[in-house]
């Protein structure tokens, strides 16, 4: 690695090339009508753990189909950059991948919609923070910092990683028994295979960050709440047995502005989820402008 080079700002790059394919090379934010018109219907959608940019195609569906330009980036090590993660997700952690963000939404017109689900919610959290929001949309979001287990199930996840011993220093895959347990219990069963196979492995340490965010001297998932100032939507499913509602409501609680939205019939991936056509075209309206 070069001198002065540091792996934040190779990982910023790296998506920031990216993202000038996507936008097709469109950095100007110079406020002229174009651009305005632009921003206004610009989304990003920000994956979550184990997952990738393929986790929101019939949300892209919906929202292309109404005007809105969708950008579903990859993180390192997910998705289409999924090659060699063993070994290229070792060490990686919050703040590589908030680099990434960064560095794609300084390629786009100001203040675009920002969907994170998940992990990604925390990440659209903290972008939100920083003022780079024209509005946020919380899609199952994992706890940041401050939110502790809310639920008996949480807590025995926490104690299951817990039992993999120093799992920060390396990568963790997923599991489909329990994949169908606590992420696709809503998604059909003849679908669950297919859905599982495009899950990849996930970064010990950002686990580590998100999930025992106390012990964290980093701090990597803390969100400045007091600093978001654009409209917050937060949706939980009913059935999510992984993010359950009431930690949903946690997130929600520290957002005056936030409209919270329970969705029966729905579990943590609902943006795959049979139904996830009509949750999206709901997003859609309820965005404003």
């Amino acid at each position: 690695m070069p001198p002065g080079l540091h792996r934040r700002d190779m990982l910023g790059g790296a998506i920031g090339l990216a993202a000038w394919g996507l936008t097709g090379g469109r950095a100007d934010a110079g406020g002229q009508g174009e651009v305005k018109d632009a921003m206004a219907k610009h989304i990003v959608m920000i994956h979550g753990a184990n997952e990738g940019g393929w986790c929101f195609d019939k949300f892209k569906t919906v929202f292309e189909g109404l005007g809105w330009t969708c950008h579903a980036p990859d993180l390192v090590g997910h998705g289409t950059r999924a090659e060699n993660a063993d070994k290229t997700l070792v060490g990686v952690g919050m703040a590589d991948y908030l680099a990434e963000l960064e560095a794609l939404l300084e390629l786009l017109p100001p203040k675009p919609v920002l969907l994170g689900h998940s992990m990604g919610g925390v990440l659209a959290q903290q972008l939100a923070a920083q003022g780079l929001a024209g509005a946020l949309v919380l899609v199952a979001p994992a706890p940041r910092s401050g939110i502790l287990p809310q639920t008996n199930s949480e807590k025995s996840l926490d104690r299951e990683l817990m039992g993999l011993g120093q799992f920060w220093k390396t990568v963790i895959n997923p599991n489909f028994d329990l994949a169908c347990i606590y992420t696709l219990n809503r998604v059909p069963v003849a679908e669950q295979r297919a859905v599982f196979d495009k899950f990849g492995p996930e970064s010990g340490l950002a686990f580590f960050q998100l999930f025992f965010w106390m012990f964290d001297q980093e701090q990597a998932t803390a969100v400045d709440t007091a600093a978001v100032k654009c409209p917050v939507l937060c949706i939980a499913g009913a059935d999510d047995a992984l993010i359950p509602v009431v930690t949903v409501e946690a997130t929600a609680a520290s957002y005056p502005q936030a409209a919270f939205w329970k969705l029966d019939g729905h579990g943590h991936m609902l943006v795959l989820e049979p139904g996830a056509d009509e949750i999206a075209r709901r997003i859609a309206g309820w965005l404003p402008g």
